[in-house]
C-alpha cells in the first residue's frame, strides 16, 4: 500500500514502513556522530577558555574596594555637609557627589571589562567555526539548543504558571 493511500484513509503505517523509518533514523544518527563529536570538541575548547575570564578576580576585588571606599566617604561627607555652616556645605556636598560618581564609574568599568572579554571570546569562537568550514569540514550549525513541541494551550499554561510564581 502506498503512503498516499495510508494518509488518505488515515491508516496506521505497516511494519515494513516502521522498519524502513527505523533504518533511516539509524543511518542519520550514525552520519551525525562525526558532527556531534566536532561540536563537542568546540564546546570543550570554549569551556577551557572561560576560566581566563574568572581569573580577573583580583582587579575586580580592587574595583569593589574602591567603590566601597567611595560610598563610605560619600556618606561621611553627606553627614559632615549637613552639620557645618551653609556657606561651607556646598563645596563638601559637591565633593560627595563626585565621590559617588567615582563609585559608579568603578562598577561600570568592571562590568564593561567582563562584557568585552565575553565578546572577544564569542568572536574567537565564530572565527574558529568559520575556519573549520573553510578547511573543508562540513560542520552544520554550531548553535546549541533544545526544542520542545507544544500546543498553544500547554504554552499558555506554562507562561501563566511562571508569571504567577
Amino acid at each position: 500500500m502506498t503512503q498516499k493511500l495510508q494518509e488518505l484513509f488515515n491508516l496506521l503505517p505497516t511494519e515494513d514502513d516502521i522498519n524502513a523509518s527505523l533504518e533511516e533514523a539509524k543511518n542519520i544518527i550514525e552520519g551525525n556522530q562525526e558532527v556531534i563529536a566536532k561540536v563537542d570538541a568546540a564546546i570543550d575548547k570554549i569551556d577551557s577558555a572561560l576560566p581566563f575570564v574568572r581569573d580577573l578576580d583580583a582587579s575586580d576585588h580592587e574595583l569593589d574596594e574602591l567603590s566601597a571606599l567611595a560610598k563610605e566617604t560619600f556618606t561621611d561627607l553627606i553627614s559632615l555637609g549637613m552639620n557645618v555652616e551653609a556657606r561651607f556645605s556646598g563645596h563638601i556636598l559637591a565633593t560627595a557627589g563626585t565621590l559617588l560618581g567615582h563609585a559608579i564609574t568603578a562598577k561600570q568599568a568592571k562590568i564593561d571589562r567582563k562584557l568585552k572579554t565575553v565578546e572577544l571570546q564569542l568572536k574567537k569562537a565564530r572565527l574558529d567555526q568559520q575556519s573549520q568550514k573553510n578547511d573543508g569540514d562540513k560542520l552544520v550549525d554550531a548553535t546549541d539548543g533544545q526544542g520542545v513541541v507544544l500546543d498553544r494551550n500547554e504554552l499558555l499554561s506554562q507562561i501563566l504558571g511562571k508569571s504567577s510564581k
